[in-house]
């Protein structure tokens, strides 16, 4: 099939894109397709864990041009996943976006050695043939898991913040959790709540204030977007803290569970040891270390670099230095600053949609 633009993956970045094109007056299905690899609408949302809440009201969580309908409960308004799920899918509706599904996409390459040709997007036994790709695929299908001794001699169990659902398949066992950012603060909160639970971080976790939400975080970034074009410093939302006290982490905290423990070095059969050869015996170990931006499917282009990125800029800030054609949204600060949250992306979707239409 050929089309002018491929968006590979309809998450809240791919759809953001999407938005961006139909309103410049591309048509959804025929001068744009957008093709995602899971079998409903929600992006990585759907995958995450039950309890996950955003750090922000509905009100500034939201896509452009639709706002997220509000929320209201104990928490005091701040979203839960299934809430997201679902305001993802009445957006796709909503603006007739037509997404493709279930269509992982494999590879794209380009057609022939021509620098404004074309670039064939493979999926499955389909290939779509387009001037220019955007991809959002973002990071849940990359989970890092870091090498440490003895991982294989551990004889419990190790998962991944992706494999983690709900605290009750951990009721009474020894739980260590790793890492010092959101995800490991909300689910050492859930588990807490049912188990004997050990928090390790690589470096002391730092709490933001309990007034402050995802609503700063956003100024926050908007700000230091500012600063950067006027020439100045700015640290972001980095000088801030690293965890949003969320309901559940504030609960955790009245409990007397928040104690984070440095690193150990080493797993054992029956747990984990420090350098000082302190030991502690557990059941289960959550690796809450974080994710690599999803760009397999990037691999026949020779993009990729040691460190796992491929170079962006031009206007956009978004368009591959080494092959123009292609577009990367979504995956974090360096391809647009806050461009990994719904309320951050929307600037990097619009300025792409800007560049891919002036480029057709």
């Amino acid at each position: 099939m050929e089309t002018d633009v491929v968006v590979i993956g309809a998450g809240q970045s791919g759809l953001a894109t999407a938005f961006y094109l139909r309103r410049a007056g591309l048509t959804p299905g025929q001068d744009f397709v957008v093709l995602d690899a899971a079998e409903q609408p929600g992006g990585a949302w759907p995958r995450t864990w039950d309890g996950l809440r955003l750090f922000s009201p509905a009100s500034f969580s939201s896509l452009p041009g639709w706002m997220m309908p509000p929320w209201d409960d104990a928490a005091h308004g701040f979203p839960p996943r299934d809430h997201v799920v679902a305001y993802l899918a009445r957006y796709e509706d909503r603006y007739d976006l037509r997404v493709l599904r279930p269509d992982r996409v494999e590879a794209v390459s380009r057609a022939d050695d021509a620098p404004d040709g074309r670039l064939l997007v493979t999926a499955g036994q389909r290939v779509f043939s387009a001037r220019r790709v955007v991809s959002a695929t973002g990071t849940w299908d990359r989970p890092f898991w870091p090498t440490y001794p003895g991982m294989r001699d551990f004889a419990g169990q190790q998962l991944h913040t992706v494999d983690y659902r709900t605290p009750e398949a951990f009721a009474g066992q020894r739980v260590v959790v790793v890492g010092g950012g959101n995800s490991a603060a909300q689910i050492l909160a859930e588990i807490s709540t049912v188990a004997d639970t050990t928090w390790v971080t690589a470096r002391p976790p730092r709490f933001l204030p309990d007034d402050v939400d995802g609503r700063a975080l956003f100024a926050t970034a908007r700000a230091r977007i500012q600063a950067l074009r006027e020439g100045r410093e700015h640290s972001g939302v980095a000088g801030l803290g690293d965890i949003v006290m969320v309901p559940s982490v504030k609960d955790a905290r009245d409990r007397g569970v928040l104690h984070p423990h440095s690193m150990f070095t080493r797993l054992v059969p029956g747990g984990v040891v420090w350098a000082d050869g302190t030991a502690r015996e557990c059941d289960v170990i959550i690796w809450c270390t974080g994710f690599r931006p999803a760009l397999r499917h990037l691999r026949p282009l020779g993009l990729r670099t040691e460190h796992g990125r491929v170079p962006v800029g031009g206007p956009s800030g978004t368009q591959a230095l080494h092959e123009p054609r292609l577009h990367l949204v979504g995956y974090g600060d360096w391809t647009g600053p806050a461009s990994a949250t719904l309320a951050g992306i929307g600037p990097s979707a619009r300025a792409t949609a800007e560049a891919v239409v002036e480029m057709k």
